[in-house]
Protein backbone atom coordinates (compact mmCIF):
# COMPACT_ATOMS: atom_id res chain seq x y z
CA UNK A 1 0.00 0.00 0.00
CA UNK A 2 1.23 3.76 -0.20
CA UNK A 3 0.50 6.82 1.47
CA UNK A 4 0.72 5.28 4.89
CA UNK A 5 0.19 7.98 8.50
CA UNK A 6 3.03 8.71 9.87
CA UNK A 7 2.83 9.54 13.57
CA UNK A 8 3.84 12.54 14.92
CA UNK A 9 2.81 12.61 18.11
CA UNK A 10 1.92 8.55 19.68
CA UNK A 11 -1.93 8.24 20.64
CA UNK A 12 -2.84 6.82 24.14
CA UNK A 13 -5.89 5.21 23.06
CA UNK A 14 -6.38 1.99 20.90
CA UNK A 15 -8.74 -0.38 19.83
CA UNK A 16 -8.41 -4.01 18.61
CA UNK A 17 -10.33 -5.36 15.63
CA UNK A 18 -10.84 -8.67 13.84
CA UNK A 19 -9.14 -8.62 10.36
CA UNK A 20 -8.96 -11.27 7.38
CA UNK A 21 -6.19 -13.43 7.77
CA UNK A 22 -5.48 -13.59 3.98
CA UNK A 23 -4.67 -9.79 4.02
CA UNK A 24 -1.67 -7.79 4.93
CA UNK A 25 -2.14 -4.92 6.46
CA UNK A 26 0.76 -2.14 6.46
CA UNK A 27 1.65 0.07 9.82
CA UNK A 28 -0.11 3.35 9.20
CA UNK A 29 -2.95 1.99 6.84
CA UNK A 30 -5.82 4.29 7.74
CA UNK A 31 -8.63 1.03 8.61
CA UNK A 32 -12.59 1.29 7.87
CA UNK A 33 -14.55 -0.23 9.99
CA UNK A 34 -17.27 -3.22 8.93
CA UNK A 35 -19.63 -5.15 11.35
CA UNK A 36 -19.22 -7.16 13.11
CA UNK A 37 -15.91 -4.86 15.43
CA UNK A 38 -13.97 -6.15 11.71
CA UNK A 39 -11.32 -3.32 9.91
CA UNK A 40 -9.61 -3.49 6.45
CA UNK A 41 -8.07 -0.70 4.43
CA UNK A 42 -9.79 1.83 3.11
CA UNK A 43 -10.42 1.65 0.19
CA UNK A 44 -13.12 5.21 -0.33
CA UNK A 45 -14.14 8.33 0.32
CA UNK A 46 -16.81 8.20 3.35
CA UNK A 47 -15.59 5.03 4.38
CA UNK A 48 -16.23 4.51 8.49
CA UNK A 49 -12.92 5.07 10.30
CA UNK A 50 -11.61 2.70 12.49
CA UNK A 51 -8.34 4.19 13.27
CA UNK A 52 -4.78 3.74 12.35
CA UNK A 53 -2.85 0.31 11.75
CA UNK A 54 -0.16 0.21 14.81
CA UNK A 55 0.97 -3.10 14.18
CA UNK A 56 2.06 -4.73 11.10
CA UNK A 57 -0.08 -7.56 9.51
CA UNK A 58 1.53 -10.05 7.45
CA UNK A 59 -1.55 -11.88 4.71
CA UNK A 60 -1.60 -15.30 5.67
CA UNK A 61 0.53 -14.84 9.18
CA UNK A 62 -2.42 -17.03 11.07
CA UNK A 63 -3.03 -13.47 12.79
CA UNK A 64 -6.74 -12.09 12.93
CA UNK A 65 -6.99 -9.28 15.10
CA UNK A 66 -4.95 -5.83 14.91
CA UNK A 67 -4.02 -3.04 17.03
CA UNK A 68 -5.61 0.83 15.75
CA UNK A 69 -5.00 3.51 17.36
CA UNK A 70 -7.42 5.81 17.53
CA UNK A 71 -5.81 9.13 18.34
CA UNK A 72 -2.31 10.85 18.25
CA UNK A 73 -1.14 13.54 15.71
CA UNK A 74 -0.47 12.05 12.40
CA UNK A 75 1.03 13.20 8.68
CA UNK A 76 -1.65 12.32 6.32
CA UNK A 77 -2.49 12.74 2.84
CA UNK A 78 -5.14 15.34 1.19
CA UNK A 79 -6.78 13.08 -1.10
CA UNK A 80 -5.97 16.16 -3.69
CA UNK A 81 -8.89 19.02 -3.03
CA UNK A 82 -6.86 20.60 -0.91
CA UNK A 83 -8.12 21.01 3.11
CA UNK A 84 -7.87 24.62 5.49
CA UNK A 85 -6.19 24.26 8.73
CA UNK A 86 -9.19 23.91 11.62
CA UNK A 87 -11.49 21.89 8.98
CA UNK A 88 -12.65 18.66 10.42
CA UNK A 89 -11.42 15.44 7.92
CA UNK A 90 -12.86 12.10 7.11
CA UNK A 91 -11.82 9.19 5.26
CA UNK A 92 -11.06 10.43 1.46
CA UNK A 93 -9.61 7.25 0.22
CA UNK A 94 -6.84 4.65 0.13
CA UNK A 95 -4.59 6.14 3.03
CA UNK A 96 -6.22 9.69 2.40
CA UNK A 97 -8.44 12.10 4.12
CA UNK A 98 -10.14 15.06 2.78
CA UNK A 99 -12.27 17.96 4.13
CA UNK A 100 -15.88 16.65 5.29
CA UNK A 101 -19.15 18.17 4.19
CA UNK A 102 -22.11 18.69 6.71
CA UNK A 103 -23.52 14.73 5.81
CA UNK A 104 -20.02 13.47 6.35
CA UNK A 105 -20.31 13.99 10.22
CA UNK A 106 -23.08 11.14 10.24
CA UNK A 107 -21.23 8.30 8.41
CA UNK A 108 -18.51 7.75 10.90
CA UNK A 109 -15.48 8.36 8.52
CA UNK A 110 -14.60 11.29 10.31
CA UNK A 111 -10.90 10.92 11.32
CA UNK A 112 -10.18 14.13 12.86
CA UNK A 113 -8.99 17.93 12.53
CA UNK A 114 -6.47 19.59 10.14
CA UNK A 115 -3.63 21.20 12.02
CA UNK A 116 -2.54 22.92 8.80
CA UNK A 117 -3.44 23.93 5.17
CA UNK A 118 -3.22 21.06 2.29
CA UNK A 119 -2.10 21.97 -1.01
CA UNK A 120 -3.88 19.53 -3.69
CA UNK A 121 -2.47 15.69 -2.54
CA UNK A 122 -0.38 17.34 0.41
CA UNK A 123 0.81 15.36 3.30
CA UNK A 124 -0.56 17.44 6.63
CA UNK A 125 -0.57 16.93 10.17
CA UNK A 126 -4.30 16.02 11.62
CA UNK A 127 -4.85 15.21 15.27
CA UNK A 128 -7.04 12.41 15.32
CA UNK A 129 -9.89 11.40 17.56
CA UNK A 130 -12.73 12.49 19.70
CA UNK A 131 -10.47 15.63 20.80
CA UNK A 132 -11.00 18.11 18.42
Amino acid sequence: MANEAVCIETPTEFRRYTVDNATGIAIGTILKLSDPNTAAASTADNDPFAGIAWEEKTANDGIVEITAAVNGIWDIKDSGAGINAGAIVNVGGANLIVASAAGDLLTGSVVGKALETAGAAEVIRVAVGRAI
